[in-house]
């Protein structure tokens, strides 16, 4: 049995999360989720927008706000239930190990503070208080970033976007956390900046041994940088599997209308197809599965009417009537 199995960093058990104010009037947006990551392990979620993958990474990083709330399973970080936490030690826990970067950097740098003082009010709240100390980290996070130390003295405004981001990864790793979260965070920016962002996180991740969960809508960068990667639509991870696994045999059919989406390099051109229809409303899920209406090889009786359940296969899971019916064939 592998490390990872025996104590992951990470691990979803039967998460599930709504949105409410009430018990009467809650919205399910995650549900039954089950999900590890290992220390240094690259795990991705993928999906349409509005799937849940942000609900759930800000479930999965102690930072879910009300309306929001879980509503069953557990979220385990080296084996402790941050759902029984008190919010001072969920606080504490915040940039110290678990740490997470967000699309919009405007949004999470003050706009009105000098970077400098933004580096130096989160490590006072960790206890490094000494400026001198905080300083020191911050110069060396920006040398690692690959960021001119004098934008230290900078207010956000005067960075390019591409910058900003640099210097919010640079300040969400100040602190050497164990896992980080990456929700969509190069979706803004041109995809020459994304190239060397994205190098630049993974040459972070071999230095310093961070766990990540990368969430994104881009599947086609997720087999280039995940470990793993988990698909999910309308709020359940629907297959999971190694990257390279998932790249060569997908076996959902979202899964594989996702790797369709996107444009294959260095050959002919080709007629691409979006995926048909929208996703479901959350409120009013369809019987059964719920992508049959969308699904080209939806079985009438079958696939509009009961859920599917899910299969394994080694490392490889997928929640899918088709896999169903041939494992049952096979035995």
């Amino acid at each position: 049995m592998t490390e990872r199995a025996q104590a992951p960093l990470l691990e979803l058990r039967g998460l599930h999360i709504g949105y409410g104010w009430d018990d009467t009037s809650v919205t399910p947006v995650v549900r039954g989720v089950d999900l590890t990551v290992g220390a240094g392990e690259v795990v991705g979620v993928a999906g349409e927008s509005g799937c849940g993958k942000t609900t759930l990474a800000m479930a999965a990083a102690g930072l879910l706000d009300p309306p929001g709330r879980v509503t069953a399973g557990q979220v385990l970080f080296e084996g402790t239930d941050l759902g029984r936490l008190p919010a001072d030690q969920l606080r504490r826990l915040h940039l110290a190990s678990i740490a997470m970067v967000f699309q919009a950097s405007m949004n999470v740098l003050n706009p009105v503070m000098r970077v400098r003082k933004q580096f130096a009010d989160a490590m006072a709240a960790h206890g490094i208080r000494d400026e001198d100390e905080a300083m020191a980290r911050a110069r060396d996070m920006f040398e690692r970033v690959k960021l001119p130390v004098r934008f230290l003295d900078a207010f956000p405004h005067q960075l390019s976007g591409g910058m900003r981001q640099r210097a919010v990864i640079a300040l969400c790793l100040s602190m050497r956390p164990k896992l980080l979260f990456l929700d969509e965070p190069t979706t803004a920016l041109d995809v020459v900046v994304q190239r060397s962002i994205m190098q630049m996180l993974s040459e972070l991740r071999a230095e310093l041994g961070f766990g990540v969960v990368f969430i994104t809508h881009d599947l086609s960068l997720l087999v280039e940088v995940a470990d793993r990667i988990a698909i999910m639509y309308a709020g359940q991870v629907v297959e999971e599997a190694e990257a390279k696994q998932l790249y060569g045999s997908a076996r959902h059919p979202y899964t594989r209308a996702l790797m369709s989406a996107f444009p294959p390099l260095g050959v002919a051109r080709v007629r691409m197809e979006g995926l048909p229809g929208q996703p479901p409303d959350l409120r009013a899920l369809p019987p059964g599965c719920a992508f049959s209406p969308r699904c080209p090889v939806a079985v009438d009786g079958t696939c509009n009417v009961l859920s599917p359940r899910e299969v394994r296969t080694g490392h490889h899971r997928v929640t899918c009537h088709l896999h169903d019916q041939q494992e049952a064939s096979v035995g």
